[in-house]
């Protein structure tokens, strides 16, 4: 249920929530939505759950076909690109704003985040969320923490083909190495390698999207004016 301590569960709380459904890939892309359903699941009414649909839908997370019904997007390519460069252009633009002298308390918590990323039983969500708080981290260092919330706010598309390489690679450890190489650079003074560093480590969802959209089409938009077909069920051409 999303009420607590007996008060009625404001239409922001029924937006984080189902925001973070469709970002973590508990609701899948191309997924239908059944107002009725998520209302009851959630223990609301279905008016904040179908303002919550609307407000997903202008961030392009879920969309609304008249006489077919609501569906979670299908992730797409060109959107997770536009992320990419904008979070390439801003966590690059960073590393060249690192003071000489490193704040030690951020790079102590660095230490630890990276030391937590090494646990073995580690699951993917605690992977991502210390992937998350490591970037946000970086810029913290450079006096740009601020800048993370914008970030964070147009990555839908780019987190979630972020999850689904997660899964698809099974142990996150690459990634875990990747931010360390990262660390390393940057505590040793050198920028320019962990610029080059960064790139890769950024662009590895590129690879992962081709990978996964050979065997799972189905995820991935292909093209923006297909519409569900209703037949017993509601399918995607």
């Amino acid at each position: 249920m999303a009420q607590s301590n007996g008060r009625r569960t404001s239409r922001r709380d029924i937006y984080i929530k189902l925001r973070q459904m469709v970002l973590t890939l508990e609701l899948a892309p191309g997924a239908a939505l059944s107002e009725n359903e998520l209302a009851a699941s959630l223990g609301v009414s279905r008016t904040p759950v179908r303002e919550s649909l609307i407000m997903l839908a202008q961030e392009g997370l879920v969309q609304v076909f008249p006489k077919v019904g609501s569906f979670v997007s299908r992730v797409d390519p060109a959107q997770v690109a536009d992320a990419q460069f904008l979070r390439e252009a801003v966590e690059l633009a960073s590393l060249e704003d690192l003071p000489e002298r490193l704040d030690s308390v951020v790079v102590e918590e660095l230490r630890d985040n990276l030391t937590r990323q090494q646990r073995a039983d580690l699951g993917l969500e605690e992977f991502f969320a210390l992937d998350e708080a490591f970037h946000q981290g970086l810029m913290r260092l450079s006096g740009h923490a601020n800048v993370w919330t914008t970030v964070a706010a147009a990555k839908g598309h780019l987190d979630r083909a972020r999850r689904l390489g997660l899964h698809e690679n099974v142990s996150p450890a690459v990634f875990a190495t990747q931010h360390l190489e990262i660390f390393d650079a940057i505590v040793g003074g050198n920028v320019p390698l962990a610029r080059t560093a960064m790139r890769t480590h950024l662009r590895a969802v590129f690879s992962d999207i081709e990978r996964i959209r050979a065997h799972s089409p189905e995820l991935f938009a292909t093209d923006a004016s297909t519409v569900p077909v209703r037949r017993n069920v509601v399918v995607w051409e």
